[in-house]
């Protein structure tokens, strides 16, 4: 070989493992934290997070059949904060409520919490916590996004579906827009259940498998 040049396969491999070296740099460096886990922050702001909370919502009251009726609850949002002096983040959270106008008969809410608990973990949902309670049963549930849910009984049997958002960058946020299949009476809360179904206000127990 002649002094000052280079062997060719040398060069190949000494460029191939700078790539390497480049691309796990790169990789190690994109969309994680310090502790190696994805990094969730999201860019959404708090109407953008408000607006996925609610086809979140919608999405659940969708897969149970016979549909139910519902009304929008009260939405509200509040400042997140920080630190022992509670100092503000400019980030906000968003809360929806969806409230269940069909009565759900005592012998029909397990069926009713079932339905709605296997939809959510078949979207991915992490199921957090279980209310056993005769009363006022429940069940608590997380998206990958951080948006935590929950539906439960309330007084007089009524059932609710709750969408928080995580911490997003702060906006204002506008109601619900979808439309519900009962008269409006956003002006009312708690909206008191009062349309009998056939199946969820049946006062015998659901057949199996519902």
């Amino acid at each position: 070989m002649r002094p000052g040049r280079r062997h060719p396969h040398i060069t190949r491999a000494q460029r191939s493992a700078a790539c390497l070296l480049a691309l796990a740099a790169l990789a190690g460096g994109c969309g994680l934290s310090s502790g190696g886990q994805a990094d969730r922050k999201s860019t959404m702001n708090m109407q953008e997070g408000a607006e996925r909370a609610d086809t979140i919502l919608q999405d659940t009251l969708a897969a149970v059949q016979p549909e139910l009726k519902w009304n929008h609850g009260p939405s509200s949002d509040a400042g997140c904060t920080k630190g022992v002096a509670g100092a503000a983040t400019g980030t906000g959270s968003v809360k929806r409520i969806i409230t269940i106008m069909t009565i759900v008969s005592e012998q029909r809410r397990g069926a009713l919490l079932g339905v709605i608990e296997r939809d959510w973990k078949s979207r991915g949902y992490k199921i957090t916590s279980v209310r056993n309670s005769a009363e006022a049963p429940a069940v608590y549930a997380e998206t990958p996004e951080g948006y935590v849910l929950n539906v439960k009984v309330g007084g007089k049997g009524q059932f609710f579906l709750e969408a928080g958002t995580p911490c997003l960058t702060d906006s204002s946020v506008g109601q619900p827009t979808g439309k519900p299949n009962t008269p409006d009476r956003s002006g009312e809360f708690p909206q008191r259940p009062d349309v009998q179904d056939e199946f969820w206000s049946a006062t015998t127990p659901a057949p199996a498998g519902s």
